[in-house]
């Protein structure tokens, strides 16, 4: 069984927010959140966020063994996209895209 944990709107690109994800792909649940709590990336305490989500999710409303827990799958999607100007020379302007993005992670049971 699959259980799922997303987090809208972080104010992190997702570019950055995959380095993090791509860390704790395919890994145990313990060694995921070690991989996580050391990692100097801005995205990788809104990964352990949502890892944690997705871990009580599984233990509380599925009744899964936290032990046997693994990430399944984990990705970040694009979300909205916060549009700002900078002044410029000659009163022109430059636009500054403050991009968020989607973090979803996606545990099962490893057999």
């Amino acid at each position: 069984m699959d259980v799922k944990a997303t987090a809208k709107t972080i104010r992190v690109t997702p570019r950055k927010a995959r380095l993090a994800l791509d860390l704790i792909r395919g890994k145990d649940i313990k060694e995921a959140a070690a991989i996580l709590k050391f990692t100097p990336n801005s995205s990788a305490k809104a990964t352990d966020r949502v890892l944690k989500s997705a871990v009580a999710n599984a233990v509380n409303n599925h009744q899964l063994t936290e032990d046997k827990l693994f990430v399944k799958a984990c990705y970040a999607d694009e979300g909205v996209v916060l549009k700002r100007f900078m002044p410029r020379a000659k009163g022109s302007a430059a636009s500054i895209f403050k991009r968020t993005s989607h973090i979803t992670v996606i545990v099962a049971e490893r057999e």
